[in-house]
């Protein structure tokens, strides 16, 4: 087996991807002023962007949880990789072959990992049911296709394929290309007979669910034959790299457009997807076989950030039927954690997008998203559906059923406008005695105070933190951060920083920052900015050292217009003259508790100290006097 990647190899990887463009194939990214992006973290649930890229340096960090790192262990991070995996991952998106040390000698590494081993499979597998669409076996997925709207064009954009009826077609192609069965088993491809491995699916029309990067993790099924055993619908099973509650098909495609467009349309099928997109409705996605849940929320809040931190519109499209309006419940049990406004689209007939989009026309898909209810008002209008609103007792039993929806609301002012709403909608005529109501039930049990809230995640602590006390309100941490800020992110305008010593800095996470500069040459031996970053990230002896110096990398300076050679000597010169302050008046408490008589000696050795360091202030005074 080949050893580690080439370092040459690793650090033009680094070099030919784009930070942004590798992270915004996950997040929406948003100009933060001073070259730099931000977005909502991807690594921890927050409402408010603390995410923030600097493309300049290759970097990310977020100023919430403390992660942070560059191209390679951010999709490290996202895909659940090794470093070499990360490395390979990237190196094949952007064409590079890598090298392998081993045994003195580079050589062509052949085992990419069984995660992609997996994902080649899967590619190959793709590629093997999308030409069996094309054979006389799959006329029946091709009628099934033909009779709800869909040619061969909707066929090859969304790359769908026909499993052939046989118990190892594809089994035996993905074998001849050098798949063992374990892999084929694994990825959930293929089950485990008495005998030997065979296709999971057979005789089914096929779509390909890919990750937002485009690659295939697995597959949707629908059955082709009524007098056939198994479930109408069947997707491929956990795997490796196949998680259900952590995909959203059609999203690679979508994903432009709902950051462009501030939209996403939630829709219940894969037919629904591929009518929406034929209609024009480009932002429509669906789940992979589940409900829509926790992990579906954070993907659509990364991809909706909008300018002004709303998280933008989502329309969920639900059949008119019981088990549509059971969706739309679960649909509002999760909607607290969105923070965008949240709409419901449901046909009166019962249709779904694709039946619609083939009896009304693409125009009425589009009719359909253009101006839903809001999600609350569905939910309170489907309650009051199940009463006699004309009679009082009618309206009272509606008023008691609606009331607690009304009461979940979060938002005070919303509570209140759908509060008052809900008085109209019922035709009671008296708002007070509605918003009385709604606000019993905001109590919790006997009127005790509010209902207790989910307990909500401790703040993770910053790197900053480390062992040891870090108060960022101290001046003096506040100027030697600035100081170490440049010689990372600025080195050839740090002059004199080189000179610094250990007694120059108060905590000691700044003084391990610098032990690391000089060990590393000093400033004065970073002649490529970028790659002086990444060579004291991959020095750091430990996770929080990595992580402060990423958080150094990124942070911007705190000063105003462009940053200068005097400018940096000025900051640098300060956090020099207040070391040389401090150590003055340590030493003057010192002489002062000394004999001159019985300690002359001692005396003399300190007041000398003292002279020498008096006199190396009057001259960096008269330096940044001169403007040196």
């Amino acid at each position: 087996m080949a050893g580690r990647i080439k370092d040459e190899d690793i650090a033009l990887v680094r070099e030919r991807t784009p930070i942004a463009d590798v992270i915004g194939e996950y997040l929406q990214l948003r100009n933060a002023g001073g070259g730099s992006l931000k977005g909502l973290c991807p690594f921890h649930d927050e409402k408010s962007p603390s995410f923030n890229v600097t493309p300049s340096k290759n970097l990310y960090y977020c100023f919430g949880c403390g992660e942070g790192g560059d191209t390679i262990s951010f999709v490290q991070r996202m895909e659940s990789l090794s470093f070499a995996e990360a490395v390979e991952t990237l190196a094949r998106q952007i064409g590079v072959t890598l090298r392998y040390e081993e045994g003195g000698r580079s050589t062509a590494r052949h085992d990419s990992g069984k995660r992609q081993r997996l994902l080649d499979a899967h590619r190959a597998a793709a590629e093997f049911y999308s030409e069996q669409l094309l054979s006389p076996g799959a006329v029946t997925a091709r009628r099934f296709l033909d009779e709800r709207g869909f040619n061969r064009v909707h066929a090859e954009r969304f790359g769908l394929g026909y499993a052939p009826a046989g118990w190892e077609n594809l089994t035996a192609h993905l074998r001849r290309k050098g798949f063992t069965d374990q892999e084929l088993v694994e990825g959930g491809l293929a089950t485990q007979g008495r005998r030997g491995a065979y296709d999971r699916f057979r005789n089914r029309l096929l779509w390909p669910i890919r990750e937002v990067t485009g690659e295939v993790v697995g597959f949707g099924a629908r059955k082709l034959s009524s007098d056939e055993d198994g479930p109408k619908y069947l997707n491929s099973p956990e795997s490796p790299i196949f998680h259900k509650g952590r995909l959203l098909y059609g999203l690679d495609l979508a994903k432009r457009d709902i950051s462009r467009e501030g939209k996403a349309v939630v829709v219940e099928g894969y037919t629904d997807v591929m009518a929406c997109h034929d209609a024009g409705v480009t932002t429509a996605v669906a789940t992979c076989g589940t409900s829509f849940g926790e992990d579906h929320i954070k993907i659509l809040r990364r991809m909706l950030l909008g300018r002004t931190n709303q998280g933008g519109k989502v329309i969920f499209t639900f059949d008119g039927d019981k088990a549509g309006q059971k969706a739309a419940v679960r649909a509002f049990a999760e909607e607290h954690g969105l923070t965008s406004e949240t709409y419901v689209a449901v046909q009166p007939d019962g249709l779904d997008p694709c039946d619609l989009r083939l009896q009304h026309g693409a125009q009425a898909v589009v009719d359909l998203v253009e101006n839903p209810p809001p999600l609350y008002e569905f939910m309170i209008r489907n309650v009051m559906e199940g009463y006699d609103l004309s009679t009082a007792e009618g309206r009272i039993a509606a008023l008691d059923a609606a009331a607690p929806v009304v009461a979940s609301i979060r938002n005070e002012g919303v509570r209140l406008d759908y509060g008052k709403n809900l008085d109209r909608w019922l035709g009671l005529m008296d708002e007070a005695f509605v918003l009385r109501r709604v606000k019993q039930h905001m109590r919790g049990p006997r009127g005790r105070g509010p209902a207790p809230r989910p307990h909500s995640a401790r703040p993770v602590p910053t790197p900053d933190a480390g062992e040891a006390p870090y108060d960022l309100g101290d001046p003096s941490v506040q100027r030697e951060r600035q100081a170490l800020k440049i010689a990372v992110q600025y080195p050839w305008l740090a002059v004199g920083f080189d000179a610094f010593t250990e007694e120059d800095f108060t905590v000691p996470q700044h003084r391990a920052v610098l032990k690391l500069i000089t060990e590393r040459g000093g400033v004065a031996a970073a002649h490529d900015p970028a790659a002086w970053v990444n060579s004291l990230r991959e020095a750091a002896p430990n996770d929080t050292q990595r992580d402060f110096l990423t958080r150094l990398a990124v942070e911007q300076l705190e000063f105003y217009g462009e940053l200068d050679e005097h400018y940096a000597r000025q900051i640098l010169g300060t956090v020099k003259t207040h070391s040389i302050n401090r150590r003055e008046s340590n030493l003057k408490s010192r002489l002062s508790r000394i004999d001159a008589v019985s300690q002359a000696e001692e005396h003399n050795r300190v007041f000398t100290e003292l002279m020498a360091l008096q006199q190396q202030k009057r001259a960096l005074q008269e330096e940044r006097a001169s403007g040196m």
